[in-house]
């Protein structure tokens, strides 16, 4: 990332709390939370109760219908939010170098609601009923292949998967590709994982919550956390070199200053201290920033104790004294963690917030007892800021932070 500056010049947003970076920040300000009974058809009797839904979607809006039946409801998501993006960014539909644009996206759950009903059509009707788009919708990859063969995208595309952590590390995929000479890069993560299925492969989980009260279901940070909930959504971007950006009369929002990723082992939360805090030294390295430089800290907040308590340390480990002074904020609290695109989502929290001058609220939790200064009450919190740092970790074991900083 030290040829060329990487920025962020386009963001779309497919969230439970709106559809668009306007509709999605305002929520967001408002401490809105878009938490609520899961009512899909086939969940009822799943031990599941709360998710963050996107309700009011309509695919046919934003998707042809030829697009439309080969792919699941992860991908719809992930081609609304990359045209969304795009709109942004003003970048055309099909360029005149389609060897210039590139697409990565990361997915962790796949296309689970396709991949049941075929495989119901199997053993209901048999294989003759099973139709064949079978074999690619349920593909962690298809949203970067449908969102090329879609735009005419022939760069250097690809597929991230690192677990939840992915949703940051496409994003520094994107950044490198930029430095190395692509001159744009639609980047993010999209998923749909509250699917009969999907939901079913979620129960083995042990910080799920099975509250069924959404205001008590997700806390993170709070002394009354007690797991995390599923969602679905995420964010997609327009990654372009800063000054090319500005040449062909581009905004750029946001540079993508550094990136770190580290892996430290399914679900062992102590140890997630160490990686992480790796994570945050090797971002801020790689962006030349100070510790005391960080003015707004988007958390994982995964709401399970150990994980809430060593998260905070890790913070405390990377940016001494000043982790305790730094606003933390973990806005997907109203959201429900969409695996990949949850990171996504933060990012585009991140940016906006950047350009705003608010950090927006902790949704539900009242308290941290870990010594952080959580931003809490309902109310965004307006701060002068120039860097903000973004940070995942994966149920797997992934951990990723990622630097950006205002132009």
């Amino acid at each position: 990332m030290n040829r060329r500056c990487a920025a962020i010049t386009g963001i779309g947003v497919v969230a439970p709390n709106g559809i668009g970076a306007d509709d999605y920040w305002k929520a967001l300000c408002e401490g809105r939370s878009a938490l609520g009974p899961i009512d899909r058809e086939g969940c009822e009797h799943l031990p599941l109760r709360t998710a963050g839904l996107v309700r009011g979607f309509d695919a046919e809006q934003y998707v042809e219908p030829r697009y439309l039946v080969q792919t699941d409801r992860f991908t719809h998501f992930a081609m609304a939010a990359a045209e969304l993006a795009m709109a942004d960014a003003d970048l055309a539909d099909h360029p005149d170098d389609p060897y210039g644009v590139a697409v990565v996206t990361a997915a962790g759950s796949g296309g689970g609601e396709f991949g049941q009903r075929e495989l119901q059509h199997l053993w209901a009707e048999g294989p003759h009923h099973v139709g064949p788009y079978q074999s690619i919708a349920w593909f962690y990859a298809a949203s970067t292949g449908q969102i090329s063969i879609r735009g005419g995208f022939k760069g250097p595309c690809g597929v991230v998967a690192s677990d939840e952590a992915g949703g940051l590390d496409a994003l520094a995929h994107a950044a490198r590709a930029v430095a190395r000479g692509t001159d744009a890069v639609l980047a993010g993560a999209a998923e749909a994982p509250v699917a009969p299925y999907s939901m079913v492969c979620q129960l083995g989980y042990p910080g799920l919550s099975t509250a069924e009260d959404p205001e008590r279901a997700y806390r993170p940070f709070g002394s009354d956390a007690a797991g995390f909930v599923p969602a679905e959504g995420g964010a997609m971007f327009v990654v372009e070199d800063e000054h090319t950006a500005r040449l062909r009369g581009a905004r750029p929002r946001a540079r993508i200053a550094g990136h770190t990723a580290t892996f430290t082992g399914a679900a062992r939360w102590a140890e997630s201290r160490e990686g992480l805090a790796h994570a945050i030294r090797g971002a801020l390295a790689e962006a030349r920033c100070a510790p005391d430089e960080v003015d707004v800290v988007f958390a994982d907040a995964l709401g399970v104790p150990e994980a809430d308590r060593a998260e905070a340390l890790a913070l405390g480990d990377a940016l001494g004294d000043h982790a305790g002074r730094v606003p933390v904020t973990a806005p997907k609290a109203g959201l429900g963690r969409a695996h990949c695109g949850a990171p996504a989502l933060d990012v585009a929290a991140a940016v906006l917030a950047l350009e705003h001058g608010l950090v927006p609220p902790t949704p539900h939790t009242a308290d941290c007892p870990h010594g952080l200064d959580l931003v809490t009450g309902g109310h965004p919190r307006a701060v002068g800021l120039r860097t903000a740092l973004v940070l995942s970790r994966g149920l797997m074991g992934s951990n990723s932070a990622l630097l950006l900083r205002r132009p």
